[in-house]
Order: structure tokens, then C-alpha cells, then sequence
């Protein structure tokens, strides 16, 4: 009888902020976000029941840039239904990987998505001024150039070039920020010019303000792929230029992926940076 009795009341708290979810969620898989020389650019997208709008959160995977794909766990995508779960209009994106496109190809692909996600504000229930970016490893270095370089130099690909790529906040786990101290950084190899110099533009330190959009860093104090170094000394270069910015290092996870402490953390960055 006490078993019931504590079973029946345990039925009664409230669902976990990680594992609640609403009555419904629609997902859509094998959305065309973008073309290039006639290949379509492919996301998965899903979003709660409701005319919303919903606050977005568009994910990068990692991989080096060199591979794999929008709904990799293990590379730090997120669950697009647990995400719309959460509330969220939640977008996990592929991008032209290095082996083929060489770069900027991958960065210019995180531009287009954005753009598609403001083209889109109509006939999805989209808040675009939450838009918030989300990646691990190499999409962490993605979502973090575009909250420091935006454009930059590079053309804009892909489509809805007329559109905004204005975004409200990054989420970087586990993120390289200087790609000259990278040692996987060589990766970083456009197809013309040079690699140096490239490599100097498209790290993310590089071009800190503050303006720069608020940041999110998320590292482990033991990452063997990007030295917690990276994390820190990025956090130091928004500190000194005034730059909305949270680093949360975590002890001994590797090259850490997403756990349940990285989804509260994010959630509850999303949440600060959304009431400012």
C-alpha cells in the first residue's frame, strides 16, 4: 500500500524540463534548405503544436569538416523532436563537407540555413528573433564564426540571399576558435589562395566586438580533439572586448557531447538571452 501511495504521488511532479513534451509534434525530414550547382542542402526540422511563434535552435555536426551528417548523435546533433518538445522550432542541418567543397563551402551552408529560417518565418510558426545556433566540435567552430564574422567576405550561396542572417545566440560545445592553433585546423584548406590566411579569417576569435552575438562555451578541461586552451583564451578575448558571453568547463568528459547538463545549461542560456 505505501508502494501505491508513493508511486501515486510520484505521478503527480511535474515532468523533468528535459523530458517533458507537448501533445504533439510535427516532424519533417529531407528538407531542401538550399541548392548548389543543382544539389539540394538537406535538414531535418521539427515544431511543437501551436501557431507559436516557436524560438528556433538550428544545429551544425561536427566531424572536422570532413563528415558526418545531420542526425549523428555522436557528433552533436540535436534531436529535432525532443527539441520541438522542448518548445523549439528545431532544425538539424547537412553542410557541403571539406572533401568535397573545400572550404568556406560549410560556412557559406550555415548562412544559407539561416537565411531559409527568416525566408520561412511565414509558413512555419518561426520567431526568427530567437534564432539560436547550436553546434559540437567542428559546428561549434561554424556557429561561432557566424557569431563573430557574420558574411565576412564570403558570397552568399545557396539561396534566399536577399534575406536576414541575423541570429540572437550560439551554443558552442567543445568548439575550436583559432584555427592556426588547431591541429586538425590544415583541414581548413580553400581551394585558392592562401591556407594561412584563410585559416586566420575563418577563426573565430579573429573578429570578436561587442557586438558580437552572445556566446554559450561549453569544453571539457581534458578535450584531447580542441585543447580546453581554445575555450579559454576565447572567453578572455569577449571579456576584454565587452561581449555577452557564458564559459561553463566541465571536469574530465573528453571531447565532451551532448549530455543532459549540456541541454539544461543551453536551455537556461536561451532562456537569460531571451528575456534581455
Amino acid at each position: 500500500m505505501r508502494f501505491l501511495v508513493l508511486a501515486f504521488l510520484f505521478c503527480l511532479l511535474p515532468a523533468s524540463p528535459v523530458d517533458a513534451q507537448p501533445a504533439k509534434v510535427f516532424v519533417k525530414k529531407d528538407v531542401v534548405y538550399g541548392q548548389v550547382h543543382g544539389a539540394g542542402l538537406l535538414a531535418d526540422v521539427a515544431h511543437p503544436e501551436g501557431e507559436g511563434p516557436f524560438p528556433v535552435i538550428l544545429s551544425v555536426h561536427g566531424g572536422r569538416w570532413v563528415a558526418s551528417h545531420r542526425s549523428d548523435p555522436g557528433e552533436g546533433t540535436i534531436d529535432v523532436k525532443q527539441w520541438a518538445g522542448f518548445g523549439f522550432f528545431a532544425m538539424s542541418i547537412d553542410y557541403r563537407l571539406v572533401g568535397c567543397s573545400p572550404p568556406p563551402a560549410c560556412y557559406q551552408d550555415v548562412q544559407c540555413a539561416i537565411r531559409w529560417v527568416h525566408a520561412h518565418k511565414d509558413r512555419y510558426p518561426i520567431d526568427t528573433e530567437r534564432i539560436f545556433l547550436f553546434g559540437m566540435s567542428a559546428g561549434a567552430h561554424l556557429v561561432s564564426l557566424s557569431a563573430t564574422l557574420g558574411d565576412g567576405p564570403f558570397p552568399r550561396t545557396g539561396g534566399w540571399q536577399k534575406h536576414s542572417n541575423k541570429i540572437r545566440g550560439v551554443i558552442s560545445l567543445s568548439g575550436p576558435y583559432d584555427l592556426e592553433k588547431l591541429s586538425w585546423g590544415k583541414l581548413w584548406k580553400p581551394a585558392t589562395g592562401d591556407p594561412m590566411a584563410a585559416r586566420k579569417l575563418a577563426s573565430p576569435i579573429r573578429h570578436i566586438t561587442a557586438k558580437t552575438t552572445p556566446m554559450l562555451i561549453l569544453h571539457s578541461d581534458n578535450d584531447g580533439s580542441v585543447p580546453v586552451q581554445q575555450a579559454v583564451e576565447m572567453a578572455e578575448a569577449l571579456k576584454a572586448a565587452k561581449a555577452v558571453h557564458r564559459l561553463s568547463i566541465h571536469k574530465k568528459k573528453g571531447h565532451m557531447r551532448i549530455t543532459v547538463g549540456v541541454i539544461k545549461e543551453t536551455r537556461a542560456f536561451i532562456k537569460e538571452i531571451s528575456e534581455r
